[in-house]
């Protein structure tokens, strides 16, 4: 190292480093100049427009982020809504199982109190025919129990009875049969 040191120290050091590596001033300033037209040229329509498309996308990037963002929040609240929704017409059907419950509970015991009164009305029609009839046979049997003692009587008397003996023996024969 020290020799590149006391050859940079030395007079002609530099004239002798520009012949060796053929350095020259005129080319090298068209060189310079050639390369920052290069640069210039290249920022302008290669670096610029990949630029400005990089950054494009980092916007349509960041943009899609926050739709994916939106999005995501706005398939919560849908789905927030729609459990609410759910428990909302669960609760309805059950209020409506329950209405319906207790509407064919009241209807039974309605349609059950009907029959027994229906039940009862037909056990006292039944219970007033049931009379009638012993009421209309006992008469029936009075009568024919009259007939038979007066027919009987007048047998064994041997003569004909009048309407008031007919009566009277009818009334004695009765009144002996009812007691």
């Amino acid at each position: 190292m020290m020799t590149i040191f006391a050859a940079a120290t030395e007079p002609g050091t530099f004239e002798t480093i520009q012949e060796t590596f053929g350095f020259n001033w005129p080319f090298f300033f068209a060189q310079l100049v050639n390369f920052i037209l290069v640069i210039l040229v290249l920022k302008k329509f290669a670096f610029g427009p990949i630029q400005e498309m990089l950054e494009q996308r980092r916007t349509r990037i960041a943009e899609g982020e926050e739709k994916l963002k939106r999005i995501e929040k706005q398939l919560a609240e849908s789905e927030a809504t729609t459990a609410a929704a759910i428990a909302k017409a669960n609760e309805e059907a059950l209020r409506l199982v329950t209405e319906a419950k207790q509407g064919a509970a009241a209807l039974s015991e309605q349609k059950s109190q009907e029959a027994i009164a229906q039940a009862q009305q037909i056990l006292a029609k039944a219970e007033a025919a049931g009379n009638a009839d012993r009421e209309r046979i006992s008469a029936e049997l009075k009568r024919e129990f009259g007939r038979l003692v007066t027919a009987t009587t007048s047998q064994v008397t041997g003569k004909v009875l009048t309407s008031e003996d007919q009566t009277r023996i009818n009334e004695e024969a009765l009144s002996k049969v009812s007691n």
